[in-house]
């Protein structure tokens, strides 16, 4: 085993170390902190020798943002469609907490990695068992994504924010309402004193209406579902 500069035994380096690494120094840092240098301090190693591991820092990027996506579980579709969701779903909001900055690394990598692959196959594999249609299966795959990740970036922020508990519409003006004329934001600012507001509430409520709403398009015969696509397309023309 190599020693260091102090002569102290350290492990040899491998491309897993540096990953761990690496996400060990974005969960402390931000994502702008991982650098070959500051990795290479991190393992008591020259920057440089990371390149006989890694071919450069778009390969490190590559390889953290598949062992993040490596720790959502993607349930067997055998208890049902919604149910493998719905886990997978908890189960991103909370990989994606302890990861935050993972969001944006994943949406700007340009190719997919073999592992993001897997993920993304599986998850699409469940909802066509579930009975849903290539095209709605992509878009709930969409939706259920884009639902977590916005809901992660919020919880970040008001993290980030150093506030303790949220009250979603209420907390967006402080004390009384000022004016006469927001009666709704009035009632509602009353009614979240008394009302215990959580971000998991808010979460499984968001949760659930996704999901039931995709199993209500699913219980549509084929030609309804077929004349909402084309609504649909025309709007978003």
């Amino acid at each position: 085993m190599k020693k260091n500069r102090a002569g102290q035994s350290r492990l040899p380096v491998t491309r897993e170390r540096i990953l761990r690494a690496a996400i060990a120094v974005a969960d402390e840092h931000g994502l702008a902190a991982v650098t070959m240098r500051r990795l290479g301090s991190e393992l008591g190693v020259e920057a440089m020798s990371l390149y006989k591991h890694v071919a450069n820092k778009d390969a490190i990027l590559d390889g953290i943002a598949e062992l993040v996506i490596g720790e959502i579980e993607v349930p067997g579709g055998e208890a049902g469609w919604m149910e493998a969701m719905r886990r997978r779903a908890r189960s991103a909001r909370e990989v994606l907490t302890r990861h935050s900055w993972a969001v944006g690394l994943m949406e700007s990598r340009a190719t997919m990695a073999v592992a993001v692959e897997g993920y993304v196959d599986s998850v699409l594999g469940i909802l066509r068992s579930g009975g849903f249609s290539i095209e709605d299966a992509a878009h709930a795959f969409w939706l259920l994504d884009n639902y977590v990740y916005g809901h992660v970036i919020h919880e970040a922020s008001v993290a980030r924010g150093n506030t303790e508990r949220a009250t979603g519409p209420a907390s967006t003006a402080g004390g009384e309402v000022a004016s006469g004329d927001h009666s709704h934001l009035r009632e509602v600012k009353e009614y979240a004193q008394d009302f215990e507001f959580s971000m998991d509430g808010e979460f499984e409520f968001g949760l659930d209406l996704i999901l039931n709403a995709l199993n209500q398009r699913l219980q549509l015969p084929s030609e309804l579902g077929a004349a909402t696509d084309n609504r649909g397309t025309a709007h978003r023309k």
